[in-house]
């Protein structure tokens, strides 16, 4: 009996940049449509589903394209692990972004096979891998640049109010609390004679204890 390999499931990706090579009567869908089917018949793939960019332009990022969002919410649902496209330059024209964008699938387990060129995400040429070094050079000081913004932006609040972030001060939380603690150091009472004072007085802490001699320190100094 003959053994029939079940084909592997694809989807395909089509891209043209202009509007008006868009429609019926232009050759750009029907041309990379071939190819792609053209790839998969001859390859043990079977496009279960097509996904069209129309007048997208082939610098635009992967990410920003609806046709291209589509067929990632369509993959990350199926299960389908292969988009075939008919070549890289429809994929996207500049380098960096045909990179950036291989890059981005293969993190998500999906293989991007150009019907003219299959192995040409799988090449690491010199140029391919000046071009990813100088993507992570670029991630990597966006991603510096950034927290170095939240920490100027975190040290001018903390000059402006004295606080930025993270747990609530006492005086912000139960100032009626501290005012009465620094009510009480006043007649010359000590952190843990103030602590027992609130404790009858009913000031206790979340957990239902009278607070320590720390604390009742940190609410005097508020």
């Amino acid at each position: 009996m003959a053994n029939h390999k079940k084909p592997v499931e694809a989807v395909g990706y089509m891209r043209t940049s202009s509007a008006a090579n868009v429609g019926a009567d232009k050759d750009s869908e029907k041309r990379q449509r071939a190819a792609i089917e053209g790839y998969a018949k001859a390859n043990g793939y079977i496009v279960v589903e097509w996904f069209y960019d129309a007048a997208v332009k082939g610098a635009d990022a992967v990410t920003s394209r609806p046709g291209f969002s589509a067929m990632l919410d369509r993959v990350a649902s199926n299960g389908v692990r292969s988009i075939i496209i008919e070549s890289p330059d429809r994929f996207a024209r500049d380098l960096a972004v045909q990179l950036a964008g291989h890059d981005f699938l293969k993190g998500l387990g999906v293989q991007l096979i150009p019907a003219t060129a299959p192995d040409f995400f799988l090449e690491d040429t010199p140029t391919a891998v000046l071009v990813r070094q100088v993507l992570g050079a670029i991630a990597q000081f966006e991603k510096s640049s950034l927290v170095a913004k939240l920490k100027a932006a975190r040290d001018r609040k903390r000059a402006e109010v004295g606080k930025c972030g993270g747990r609530k001060s006492y005086a912000e939380a139960r100032p009626e609390v501290v005012m009465l603690a620094k009510e009480l150091s006043e007649q010359r009472m000590s952190y843990r004679q103030i602590s027992a004072e609130l404790a009858t007085r009913g000031h206790l802490t979340a957990g239902g204890k009278p607070y320590v001699a720390s604390a009742i320190q940190s609410m005097i100094k508020e």
